[in-house]
């Protein structure tokens, strides 16, 4: 999720205030294009195989109402837009307090693998068998271990006074990341992410 960075800030390192404000452009940006992409014909099926995340909601759709093709579609567009928030943060040289978490949250996950073999998945029940698939949902069991080391290593700067000046910084970046990471709204179990449901014998 991103924003073209333009600018610097010279010689001087970057202020704490100013990398939330930065940050939080990324975030705000990929916020759009995402939602974007969930409102298309094929989009909601990143809702519907995930469970409802980030403020959207299934609507009572169902994974076979879709297939393979629609999340080809679908990520792609994903893909794209964390490409962008990638080369955004990268752009970003982060205050030295905060570069650990800086790196910590953004990450590459494997949206283009799965997006790919997506597009040659004749089912569900093929393309859930996927090394792509397994890689993609231990990338998402992952982000619940991301969240927590964020949790602690938060904690151990606000607990190194390093922003003693800017009481407020703490709670912010909390709001920030919880928001990049989707911290609140993870998926419950990695494992059933678009998963079809087993066939049950008549």
């Amino acid at each position: 999720m991103a924003v073209v960075v333009v600018g610097g800030c010279g010689g001087d390192e970057m202020t704490l205030n100013e990398y939330v404000e930065r940050v939080d452009a990324i975030f705000v940006r990929g916020a759009e294009q995402y939602e974007a992409v969930v409102a298309s014909p094929e989009g909601m099926v990143l809702i519907v195989g995930q469970g409802s995340h980030l403020g959207f909601d299934d609507g009572g759709a169902q994974l076979a109402d879709f297939t393979p093709q629609d999340l080809h579609i679908a990520l792609e567009q994903v893909a794209e837009i964390q490409a962008e928030a990638l080369e955004a943060a990268a752009a970003i040289d982060p205050p030295e307090q905060i570069a650990e978490l800086h790196a910590l949250y953004f990450r590459e996950l494997p949206i283009a693998e799965l997006a790919a073999r997506a597009g040659t998945a004749e089912s569900w029940e093929e393309l859930s068998a996927t090394p792509e698939m397994a890689a993609y949902r231990a990338a998402l069991a992952a982000d619940n271990q991301v969240c927590e080391d964020f949790q602690v290593k938060l904690d151990a700067t606000a607990e190194r006074r390093a922003f003693a000046d800017t009481p407020w910084i703490p709670g912010e970046l909390t709001e920030i990341v919880d928001y990049a990471l989707g911290c609140s709204s993870l998926v419950g179990n990695p494992e059933d992410a678009y998963r079809p449901p087993p066939v049950t014998s008549p």
